[in-house]
């Protein structure tokens, strides 16, 4: 983890070492609170090297709020950043685990503690293998993709992915199954930005005409 200064200069945060104290592979950005600590995942690490949730203090020591896998059920191998909301709870996807392991999205409370707060259903009708963030509006309702699942099977994957969004109870609606190429995109690897009348916008690494991809919106 590195910061770049105003006149371009790298001052390194922390350098990653893996084992069980620590994380391997962090993917996503991170998140900062008003107090300057950042806060991110890893794909590897921890306690069962199924990834860590971590946050790095002004003093540059690294501490690990949660190791995934070490429950039954658990979220494993977080690719994506984190969305803090205003209370301080962070949100993140795993593109495995869960309790289907088709994954998952977790939450981490300013304590520290971590519970599933959604797991996707497995049969790809509510998508599979979440790989992107988060993105909340104002009701406290949750937006992201999957690189697998929704209603059509593609050429490349067992199915082209999905829009999702998941309320504040943790119930999900299936927002846009994606069906591929020459109409549409498949794969979303990342994940969503919204503007103010709600609408969200994203990309996928496969499909479109040309199969190479595609920049969508889907509306409210």
């Amino acid at each position: 983890m590195f910061k770049l200064t105003p006149t371009g200069a790298e001052i390194v945060l922390h350098s990653f070492e893996g084992g069980t104290s620590d994380g391997s592979g962090p993917f996503g950005g991170v998140v900062r609170d008003t107090a300057g600590n950042l806060y991110g995942t890893t794909e590897f690490g921890g306690d069962m090297d199924e990834g860590i949730v971590f946050e790095v203090g002004k003093g540059k020591k690294l501490t690990v709020l949660h190791s995934f896998g070490q429950s039954t059920g658990d979220g494993a191998g977080p690719t994506a950043g984190l969305l803090r909301d205003s209370a301080g709870n962070l949100y993140g996807t795993t593109p495995n685990g869960g309790a289907h392991g088709s994954g998952a999205i977790f939450k981490v409370d300013p304590t520290g503690s971590e519970t599933l707060f959604f797991s996707f259903p497995g049969d790809g009708s509510g998508g599979d293998a979440p790989a992107g963030g988060l993105v909340e509006d104002a009701s406290g309702n949750l937006y992201g993709t999957t690189q697998l699942g929704g209603s059509f099977g593609c050429q490349l994957t067992d199915s082209c992915g999905a829009v999702f969004q998941v309320s504040p109870a943790g119930v999900e609606t299936v927002l846009h199954s994606f069906s591929g190429p020459p109409s549409d995109g498949e794969e979303p690897l990342d994940g969503l930005i919204s503007d103010s009348a709600g609408n969200l916008y994203g990309t996928t690494r496969l499909g479109g005409k040309n199969s190479c991809g595609i920049v969508f919106s889907v509306g409210e």
